[in-house]
């Protein structure tokens, strides 16, 4: 009798924490796609529509920067772009793909100055804590007018 009950709380304990690790796995598959979505959104707003302000709302004040021509800090991030956008209102950056691994956010983009500019493919990556852009770091290549293979950047 005694194996029995210690068999049945012990199968119990188990179904529990099962349970309970599919609820956490869950919770953070949420708050992954939310970090996703805020970044894209993000992106898309301050980048592609040039709503540097409203857009900024979700940048932390000690925003950390990692492209050495960027400074660190919110307003200096929001300072730089501003003085960007009014010498190349054309510019956008289309999203081709995004992926997301807990608080860090990868967008592949295609950054163009205008409709004649072959562009450059960027890699950002940010990071995001509590509903706001803490971090940013990126790779960035030109598009070559011609490449050792048949295949595009994108």
């Amino acid at each position: 009798m005694h194996k029995m009950k210690t068999l049945l709380l012990t199968a119990g304990l188990l179904v529990s924490s099962a349970s309970m690790a599919a609820t956490t796995s869950q919770a953070s598959s949420a708050s992954t796609e939310a970090n996703r979505q805020l970044v894209v959104n993000f992106y898309n707003q301050f980048f592609n529509q040039h709503n540097v302000d409203e857009a900024a709302k979700v940048v932390a004040e000690d925003y950390r920067q990692h492209n050495p021509q960027v400074p660190d800090g919110k307003k200096p991030f929001v300072s730089y772009f501003t003085d960007y956008f009014k010498h190349h209102p054309q510019s956008r950056a289309k999203i081709i793909r995004s992926a997301v691994d807990g608080d860090l956010v990868w967008l592949h983009i295609h950054s163009t100055e205008n409709a004649k500019d072959r562009g450059e493919a960027i890699v950002d990556i940010f990071r995001v804590r509590d509903g706001k852009i803490v971090e940013h770091w990126d790779v960035i290549q030109e598009v070559p007018k011609t490449a050792a293979n048949d295949n595009t950047m994108f």
